[in-house]
C-alpha cells in the first residue's frame, strides 16, 4: 500500500511506538481531523501532473490559508438560508483552525489522486444514490425521505470518521484483545475483536459493518464487511464491499488513518485514501443528542403537511 508522502518519514521511523501493559502498541486517546476540514478528497486539476511530496511547504501553508477563508466565507449558509442572512451557530463548528490542516487531497492510490473509474454495470446505481442530504426540495412525505444522518441514525463507515464543520473528535480505547472507537458524531461506537474470532455470517448486517482486527507490526488493521445496503459507502455493493484500515502511529500526537475500498462490484480496482488523526485531549467526545434536538425534520415534514392543507383548501374553494 502507498503511503502518504507526508507522513513517510515519520512512519519509517525505528523509534519504538509506547506500548499498553499488556504489550500491544498504544493507540489510546482523544483526536480529531477538524484541522483537515475543506481538504478535498481528489487530486484537483490545478495539481495535474505533481505529486503531493513536489508541493512545497510554502504552498501548502497558501493552501491552508485559502481553505480556511473559504470555510469563513461559507459560515453564513451552515443554516440552509441561500441568502446567507440569518447563519446557524458558526461559533461551535470546526472551522476556523483550517489553516493547521497538511493535506493537499486525500486520496493515495491510485497514483493520480483519482477513484477509479465505476464498472459499467454500476453506474445507474452510483447516479441514483437516493437521499444524499442535506433536505434538498422533498418530497417529505416521511423520515425515510431523509438521510440516514439526517435521521440521527448514522454516517456509516468510513464516513462517521471524514470531517465534517462539527463533531470532529473521536476517542481511541483499548484493552487487551479489543479496540474500541467512539465517534462524537450521531455517537456511535465500534467494537473491534482481535482475537482472530471468524467474521459473522452474511444474514448478519450493520451500518457499520462487522470489523475484525489484527496487528501488522504497529500497525492497527481492521478488515469490515456485513454492511446494510442503505448505508454502504458511496452506494457500493453491501455483499461485496469490503473496507480495510489501518491505524498507526507517526509521533506522539499523530496517528495516520487509512482506508482501502474493495468493492469489485462497483470500481473498476480497489483505492485508498489517508488521513491525519491528530491528538487533541483539550476536545472530548461530547454528548450528541440528536434525536433530543433533531427539530428539523420535525419542522419540515409539518410544513410539507400545511402546504398540503393549504393546497388541498385553495383547489377547493
Amino acid at each position: 500500500m502507498l503511503l502518504w508522502p507526508l507522513a513517510a518519514s515519520a512512519q519509517s521511523s525505528t523509534t519504538p511506538a509506547p506500548r499498553t501493559p499488556w504489550g500491544d502498541p498504544d493507540l489510546q486517546g482523544y483526536y480529531t481531523n477538524k484541522y483537515e476540514y475543506g481538504t478535498p478528497f481528489e487530486k484537483p486539476a490545478a495539481f495535474s501532473g505533481r505529486s503531493a511530496d513536489q508541493l512545497s511547504a510554502q504552498e501548502i501553508a497558501e493552501l491552508m490559508k485559502k481553505r480556511q477563508q473559504e470555510a469563513i466565507d461559507r459560515a453564513p449558509f451552515f443554516g440552509g438560508d441561500p441568502e446567507g442572512k440569518i447563519g446557524n451557530s458558526a461559533e461551535f463548528r470546526d472551522i476556523y483552525e483550517v489553516t493547521k490542516g497538511s493535506r493537499p487531497w486525500f486520496v493515495i492510490d491510485p497514483a493520480d489522486g483519482k477513484i477509479p473509474p465505476v464498472l459499467p454495470e454500476a453506474r445507474a446505481r452510483l447516479q441514483d444514490p437516493g437521499r444524499s442530504g442535506s433536505f434538498g426540495n422533498g418530497p417529505f412525505n416521511g423520515p425515510e425521505d431523509f438521510s440516514l444522518w439526517e435521521r440521527c441514525i448514522t454516517r456509516g463507515l468510513p464516513g462517521s470518521m471524514l470531517p465534517g464543520v462539527y463533531g470532529n473528535s473521536y476517542q481511541i480505547v483499548q484493552a487487551p484483545g479489543v479496540v474500541v472507537i467512539r465517534y462524537e458524531m450521531i455517537h456511535e461506537t465500534r467494537v473491534i475483536p482481535l482475537d482472530a474470532r471468524p467474521n459473522l455470517g452474511k444474514a448478519l448486517r450493520f451500518d457499520v459493518g462487522s470489523a475484525r482486527g489484527h496487528w501488522e507490526g504497529d500497525t492497527l488493521v481492521v478488515e469490515t464487511t456485513n454492511f446494510k445496503q442503505r448505508s454502504a459507502y458511496r452506494n457500493a455493493t453491501a455483499d461485496t464491499l469490503r473496507l480495510v484500515e489501518r491505524f498507526r502511529r507517526t509521533s506522539s500526537d499523530r496517528v495516520e488513518w487509512s482506508v482501502t475500498v474493495d468493492d469489485p462490484s462497483t470500481w473498476t480496482r480497489p483505492w485508498t485514501f489517508s488521513m491525519p488523526l491528530t491528538r487533541n485531549e483539550d476536545e472530548a467526545v461530547e454528548l450528541y443528542e440528536c434525536h433530543e434536538g433533531n427539530h428539523a425534520i420535525f419542522n419540515i415534514l409539518g410544513a410539507a403537511r400545511a402546504a398540503e392543507r393549504e393546497k388541498a383548501s385553495s383547489e377547493s374553494r
